[in-house]
């Protein structure tokens, strides 16, 4: 009579496979909310920084022209930022916040005369991840 060799068939379980995937999604529930409250909170910031970049540029423009008070158009700003980026690609006489960047929820920009700061209304798409000061001293009344 043969003897039959024990044979280990080795693998995962069903159960223990919906346990490892379950332990995944939650930890993907867990991390996908902050993930994207980061990326909109540096968006909003993008936007500020884009508004500092804009101010320098007036101020470079009124020292240039050796004009205390104008109100530059696009197409004059347009040669004091590098070439090729968002700021440089803007489509010109319609700058919005967007700066070329259409994640970014648009908002009114007013570019203001060069011995006034550029201004934006109360951004409300941003309000969930800063809030009102973090505009200052950006925003319009």
């Amino acid at each position: 009579m043969l003897k039959k060799l024990p044979t280990r068939r080795g693998g995962f379980t069903l159960v223990e496979i919906m346990i490892v995937v379950a332990i995944i999604a939650l930890l993907a529930a867990l991390a996908v909310p902050g993930f994207l409250r980061a990326r909109k909170r540096s968006q909003a910031t993008t936007l500020l920084n884009n508004l500092r970049l804009v101010d320098a540029a007036k101020d470079q423009y009124a020292i240039d022209t050796n004009k205390a008070s104008v109100t530059p158009t696009c197409a004059d700003l347009q040669g004091y930022f590098k070439s090729n980026s968002g700021l440089y690609n803007v489509v010109m006489g319609s700058m919005d916040s967007s700066f070329g960047d259409p994640k970014i929820a648009s908002v009114t920009f007013y570019l203001n005369s060069t011995d006034q700061l550029p201004s934006i209304d109360t951004v409300g798409a941003f309000s969930d991840v800063v809030d009102s000061t973090f505009w200052s001293p950006y925003t319009s009344n």
